[in-house]
């Protein structure tokens, strides 16, 4: 995958987030706070592809200038099966948050390359990870380091498309 469309959370939402990436740190189970690129951020995804070209980016921004993004609430610690294992933090889905998810899919349909099946409607998990690629031995200790997790009000500060190889965000809303 290269890019995506993701929520990024006000300053608050965003610091508690960081503050369980911490927590799963200091039990000794890498978090995102050391992903790679050295620039991650707490995000929910809403979308993947290959490639979203600059047409739909454009046609992507006209859309969500008409939604109202609702609060994601954060609290359903768990896990899903992947090619590598996630910890995340699920948010409750309600209805606004799933006409959001499929609006941005609308646009998308047809206009980008590879569509990943996790983020399509019908599939997708909101979450926000807080750690993957982890054994699962430290994914069960991150679990347990965790739980019982407080309940997060993440506002939605900014839509961006992320390029996931080089970490560019482009804000799209």
């Amino acid at each position: 995958m290269a890019h995506t469309v993701a929520v990024f959370f006000d300053d608050d939402a965003d610091r508690a987030v960081r503050a369980l990436w911490r927590r799963l740190d200091q039990a000794g189970v890498p978090s995102l706070a050391g992903h790679p690129n050295g620039r991650w951020a707490p995000r929910v995804t809403f979308a993947a592809a290959k490639q979203i070209p600059r047409r739909t980016r454009d046609l992507l921004k006209d859309e969500l200038r008409t939604l109202a993004i609702p609060s994601l609430w954060l609290s359903n610690l768990g896990t899903f099966p992947s090619t590598e294992n996630v910890l995340m933090l699920g948010a409750v889905v309600d209805a606004e948050l799933l006409a959001v998810h499929s609006a941005i899919h609308d646009v998308l349909a047809g206009q980008v390359q590879s569509p990943q099946a996790y983020w399509l409607p019908g599939s997708w998990t909101p979450h926000c990870a807080l750690a993957q690629g982890v054994e699962h031995h430290k994914l069960i200790e991150g679990f347990a380091a965790l739980h019982p997790v407080d309940r997060i009000e993440a506002r939605v500060e900014h839509v961006a498309i992320v390029d996931t190889q080089t970490a560019e965000v482009e804000i799209v809303k």
